[in-house]
């Protein structure tokens, strides 16, 4: 059992040397329930304790859009705003990186219904200057997260499983959010020209190569990082399940015994001969969009989706984890870790070994929960804040 001053000990050690990756002051402007809020911490783990619905996980999402992507619930950028604020709205952090302390922000200036609209104004700056939109924030810091709305990944639609492995691909490829960025707008627009009639047959097939080509670059950016993942998991940490990953899909799949190049041929062909089949479903049948991830518990040989919830929940744990492993060697330092309400569904062993190794990663984990006991472990170790009426205070150090 770690104590106190153990706790205390491994706590310095990270921000000494290995923790490179952290964010030490947070800003919030109209953000959910937050007219005007500053958080400021250490370079280590962080606590946030409360009642239901006082805006812990509000933090949380806000730490999420400093990266690339719709945040941690997926939601629509005008729906962040505060109610009875002004429109808009802002999110503002230092953090601390491998390179050195920069300044990054992101936020929706005024109000729209329109959703489209909406991300198109989302604007981001680095040290003070515009970046060319959220994709940018991916060469700076990085975040996977898990919350409670996860513990159904395993068992609902392929679309949230594919997601979060593209998040996790991010942290070895920071070019990969860039591209599937492109690759949906490039489908959007294929299937606008179907839906209105077909188009120039020259233009269309323009738009299938290129959604082929960034197809065959997405898959091959999953498999590798599916492949880096494989091995962590296979090795086992502590009481956390071993899990076999696997990406499938049209170019996934191929790539396994095909050069990129024959992969991208056959797929432009394949959307070439869909062309009245897409148009007459009302959307595109093949391509990135449709890979998925496959997840298999090891010792049991069972796929995820038939392991009791709390089986689920211990995988997803383990692939974090896993990532995170993987990342402080391949990146210089963990990213930072999300975890809503992570500890109230851990049995005791498995919380007790997660708060292990996020102390020995020297991770910046930000956890949220209703229960200061089940983090106790952490004294010493974490700075715990508690959080009330859009209001967020320090109760220790």
């Amino acid at each position: 059992m770690l104590q106190a001053e153990h706790h205390a000990k491994r706590a310095a050690e990270p921000e000494a040397a290995a923790l490179l990756l952290a964010v030490t002051r947070l800003t919030l402007t109209d953000f959910r329930n937050y007219a005007a809020e500053r958080i400021e911490v250490a370079a280590r783990p962080v606590v946030l304790t409360g009642a239901n619905g006082a805006g812990k996980t509000n933090v949380l999402e806000a730490l999420s859009y400093l990266t690339p992507g719709r945040g941690l619930r997926g939601a629509r950028l005008p729906d962040l705003s505060r109610l009875g604020g002004a429109g808009g709205w802002a999110v503002a952090a230092r953090i601390e990186t491998p390179s050195g302390t920069a300044a990054i922000g992101t936020g929706v200036e005024g109000r729209t219904d329109d959703e489209d609209d909406a991300a198109e104004r989302r604007v981001v700056r680095i040290d003070g200057a515009p970046a060319r939109g959220p994709a940018a924030l991916a060469d700076l810091i990085r975040a996977v997260w898990l919350t409670p709305q996860m513990d159904r990944l395993f068992v609902e639609g392929r679309s949230d499983r594919r997601r979060f492995l593209d998040r996790l691909v991010l942290g070895y490829d920071p070019d990969h959010g860039r591209r599937v960025g492109a690759y949906e707008r490039v489908t959007r627009e294929r299937m606008k020209l179907l839906r209105d009639g077909g188009g120039d047959d020259t233009w269309l097939t323009a738009l299938e190569a290129r959604m082929a080509e960034q197809s065959v670059a997405i898959g091959a950016a999953r498999r590798e990082a599916v492949l880096r993942l494989r091995g962590a998991l296979a090795a086992g940490i502590g009481p956390f399940p071993r899990a076999e990953l696997t990406v499938r899909g049209f170019a996934e799949d191929m790539l396994a015994e095909h050069a990129a190049v024959e992969v991208e041929g056959r797929l432009q062909a394949l959307l070439r001969r869909n062309r009245a089949a897409d148009r007459d479903a009302g959307r595109t049948q093949e391509g990135a969009h449709r890979a998925d991830l496959e997840v298999v518990h090891l010792a049991k040989g069972l796929p995820a989706a038939l392991c009791s919830t709390g089986e689920q929940k211990a995988l997803l744990v383990a692939v974090v984890l896993a990532d995170a492993r993987l990342q402080a060697v391949h990146r210089g330092a963990p990213p930072l870790l999300l975890l809503d309400e992570v500890a109230a569904h851990l049995d005791e062993a498995r919380r007790e070994a997660l708060f292990d190794e996020i102390i020995a990663l020297g991770s910046q984990a930000w956890m949220t929960g209703t229960d200061r006991a089940l983090f106790e472990r952490l004294t010493g170790a974490a700075q715990f804040l508690c959080v009330a009426q859009g209001k967020v205070t320090k109760t220790d150090v």
